[in-house]
């Protein structure tokens, strides 16, 4: 290649690589003024809804507010459009008795879009509402994210929703003003593994196997942080040898978490062999900086009791069942508000 090639080579690279950066120069510019866009219309929407709501709803002209509201999205439409309209107005309204606190929004708004909060509004429970949208800003959910993960009940399904009130409030606000998340808030009863196609009858084999095929699907139901270590991790003690089924770290908790599959219902004995495995894990793989490793016992079903009178949590195991057919969602529904009631109910009674 003579001299001019070289230059005219040399030329073109320089222009690739200038088109390349300018090209990401301008990208980020884009999603830099659509994220402020954003959040100053989902400032401005809850300042107009807090507004109405504290000067015509709860004011002295609060019997004919509504007829107000209609009247002011018909001037705000003529002059701004249609994302003014009453319904719109209305919106507003619940958005700002929904999230009455203004540091709150502010914080929010960030990372979650007006969608976001529109899905978010129709969440009668506060707990609740609070809940999806800490982790809905903490792992950066799309709404569609959000939409399903509301679908499948997760607040319902973390342990945290078995907690007595006051507690479920606290570890929000360290969620919130820290972003220190817990094990209650990621651990999860049941985890639904419909996507497994598992059929009436399997064995665990088949059910670790069906993980491994489905890990990405398994990583999604487990929640944001999980990162896979092993399969059938080799420990030996004394001479004899034992499996760890799955070991995955979880990036936030900083922690091991081992997971051992069952195939039936929840037997006493299981939590000697998951201490061993996490007294080993703690002495042999615990790294710097990282907490005590965790365990998750998953099985087809559980004794509720022997799970309180072992007293499990102490030996940071959490037991679990699984689901490989997602019933309907108003039968589980039923059943984990009953669990939910059912455990609260325990705990005051301490």
């Amino acid at each position: 290649m003579n001299r001019k090639d070289r230059k005219e080579v040399g030329q073109s690279l320089n222009k690739s690589l200038l088109v390349n950066d300018i090209r990401q120069m301008i990208e980020e510019t884009r999603s830099a003024v659509a994220t402020a866009v954003n959040a100053g219309l989902t400032a401005l929407y809850w300042h107009i809804g807090k507004r109405i709501l504290e000067e015509i709803l709860r004011g002295e002209r609060a019997e004919y507010g509504q007829e107000i509201v209609i009247s002011l999205g018909r001037e705000l439409t003529a002059e701004f459009g249609r994302g003014f309209e009453e319904k719109n107005l209305r919106r507003m309204i619940q958005f700002a008795e929904a999230f009455p606190d203004e540091e709150i929004v502010a914080a929010l708004r960030r990372q979650l879009s007006w969608t976001h909060f529109k899905i978010l509004i129709p969440i009668e429970d506060s707990l609740k509402r609070e809940f999806y949208a800490e982790i809905c800003r903490i792992e950066r959910w799309s709404t569609r994210t959000l939409q399903e993960r509301i679908d499948s009940m997760l607040y319902e399904r973390t342990a945290i929703s078995r907690k007595p009130e006051e507690v479920i409030r606290h570890e929000l606000s360290a969620l919130r003003g820290q972003d220190q998340l817990t094990p209650e808030l990621v651990f999860r009863d049941p985890y639904v593994l419909d996507f497994l196609g598992l059929k009436d009858r399997y064995l665990e084999k088949d059910l670790e196997d069906a993980i491994l095929r489905e890990l990405e699907s398994f990583l999604l139901e487990l929640g944001a942080g999980f990162a896979f270590v092993a399969r059938q991790q080799h420990i030996q003690i004394d001479n004899d040898d034992f499996y760890i089924d799955l070991l995955f770290y979880h990036r936030s908790l900083h922690r091991l978490i081992a997971i051992d599959l069952k195939l039936g219902n929840f037997k006493a004995e299981y939590k000697g062999q998951m201490e061993l495995y996490l007294r080993w894990l703690d002495k042999y793989e615990r790294q710097q900086g990282e907490e005590a490793p965790l365990g998750i016992i998953l099985c087809a079903g559980k004794k509720q009791e022997q799970i309180e009178l072992l007293e499990l949590n102490r030996s940071g195991i959490h037991v679990a069942e699984y689901l490989t057919e997602l019933p309907s969602r108003e039968l589980l529904a039923e059943r984990l508000h009953r669990a939910i009631k059912t455990a609260r109910a325990r705990l005051e009674a301490q």
